[in-house]
């Protein structure tokens, strides 16, 4: 990790505090060293928020996987992409500027010195740095009494354990054996180099950095959503328990977040637009009430078609208007029911585009040229459909009287009659839990975790411009990416 940890030493630093007006203004040759940051944060917490603001603002940011001109470098929904992909939900319905074409066909997954495993690499731990500087603050022996504090070293903690979460995904074929080598851990901000940590080791850390963050945390974000707060914690906790198989603690996590009734489930009307009314659907809203976590995009961000937006969506000046649409698998779409108002979701290209999905609200065809519309990170279903699965495994929290009740709650929002979720049970209670849960959150990177955790294997409908009908299991290594050469070649402890 030292070509990563050296470089980032304080190039990140600067940069997260960019938009912390105390900093810039006290080191004015945006200099400092790493005790100034701590010990300030300390006396003044707003400190660490701003210092937090810039690792949120990495999330969105053109280029923080460290290229200058790639259109696939745009922060966490740029390898959200590559994860719904490799999950084989999403594919490219054209190839004319080539986008992740290097991705749905499996090049780059195997190409150590490509961008693609160089970029989520470099972004991971960028952030990991920043995260590592922030709790390097604190003593845990005597952890802050002022809630302030409190949450500022939960959020910490939480964005640590979700960069590793990603990068496990990313970079690990099976997740499944905890004695495996896996990434390097780092929890500190020497510049030593690491070697590889095993599977059990860094999901461990996860496990504990978000144990504590829910610990500690309270729900007050002064309605910025682009914090995490304890229910987010909690969420991504449910994610790490079911991750390593801990399905009762899962469950319960998730379920902790449904009890708090801080987010309602999505009306019909927010899943999906109706041309008939000219309303509906978007997920474009950051202040939809059912978001946990997202990002609110402004004018003032300068994000254009170098965007999740401008892959995706057909009424931004973007690749999915001008020619690579990213699409639905054929045998995913033809598994949502006619009557599901999901199914209204796609069209276009044969009823494969995400057009009533997601969307800007213009509906132009190629018409949004600077994105204001938003980027979702969780959502209240998300915890609905994770604590079915975990419960249905485990026997607990309600079991799978429990689950079918989860389930029925969404299915009773997409269906005109979802009382056949009452005659399910075992092995057939779990498939349907995974199908909804490929179905319901197609686009937004979910469906990944869920292919890696339940140990499947999928099949690659007639739509993919390659491997059509090839099934994958999911330890293919050609689903993940290699630990990138910059990385290989400058640890000597690799």
């Amino acid at each position: 990790m030292k070509y990563i940890f050296r470089i980032m030493l304080f190039v990140g630093l600067t940069s997260f505090l960019a938009c912390a007006d105390d900093y810039t203004e006290a080191q004015p040759t945006q200099t400092f060293a790493l005790e100034d940051l701590q010990e300030s944060c300390l006396l003044n917490p707003q400190v660490c928020e701003g210092f937090l603001n810039g690792l949120y603002r990495t999330m969105y940011t053109t280029g923080s996987g460290g290229t200058n001109l790639r259109h696939d470098d745009f922060g966490q929904k740029s390898w959200d992409i590559y994860m719904d992909m490799l999950s084989h939900d999403m594919t490219l319905g054209g190839n004319n500027y080539g986008w992740y074409s290097y991705i749905c066909n499996l090049t780059d997954t195997e190409n150590f010195a490509s961008n693609s495993s160089y970029m989520p690499w470099r972004y991971y731990y960028r952030i990991i740095r920043g995260a590592n500087s922030l709790i390097g603050g604190y003593d845990f022996d005597n952890l802050p009494v002022e809630q302030d504090s409190r949450n500022v070293l939960g959020q910490g903690l939480a964005l640590r354990a979700y960069q590793y979460f990603n990068l496990m995904h990313l970079y690990v074929n099976d997740i499944s054996n905890p004695s495996a080598p896996a990434i390097p851990l780092k929890t500190d901000t020497a510049p030593e180099a690491e070697g590889l940590s095993t599977v059990g080791e860094v999901f461990g850390q996860i496990i504990a950095d978000l144990e504590l963050a829910v610990s500690i945390m309270d729900n007050q974000r002064g309605g910025n959503k682009r914090k995490i707060n304890k229910d987010v914690a909690n969420g991504l906790l449910a994610y790490a328990y079911a991750a390593v198989g801990r399905n009762a603690e899962a469950a319960a996590a998730a379920k902790a977040v449904m009890d708090g009734s801080n987010f309602p489930l999505l009306t019909a009307s927010d899943l999906v637009y109706s041309s008939a009314t000219n309303s509906g659907g978007g997920f474009n809203d950051v202040n939809t009430p059912g978001w946990m976590w997202g990002q609110d995009l402004t004018i003032e961000m300068g994000l254009d078609l170098v965007s999740w937006w401008g892959q995706v969506d057909a009424f931004t000046y973007s690749y999915a208007w001008a020619g690579d649409p990213k699409i639905i698998d054929n045998d995913l779409f033809a598994a949502i029911p006619s009557n599901d108002i999901r199914k209204g979701q796609f069209t276009g290209l044969g009823n494969k585009q995400p057009r009533n999905k997601f969307f800007d609200p213009n509906r132009v065809s190629g018409g949004q040229r600077s994105v204001t519309t938003d980027y979702i990170y969780m959502r209240i279903e998300e915890m609905y459909l994770l604590y079915a699965e975990a419960a249905a495994k485990s026997g607990a929290e309600g079991g799978e009287a429990g689950a079918r009740q989860a389930l029925r709650q969404l299915m009773n929002i997409r269906l005109p009659d979802a009382s056949y979720v009452d005659g399910l049970s075992g092995s057939a209670l779990l498939d349907e839990i995974r199908l909804q849960t490929r179905i319901e959150f197609w686009g937004e990177g979910v469906s990944y975790f869920s292919y890696k955790r339940n140990q499947e294997t999928r099949t690659r409908a007639a739509n993919h411009l390659w491997f059509p009908g090839q099934s994958f299991q999911h330890n293919d290594p050609r689903l993940t990416l290699d630990i990138p050469q910059a990385e290989v070649v400058n640890n000597p402890n690799m």
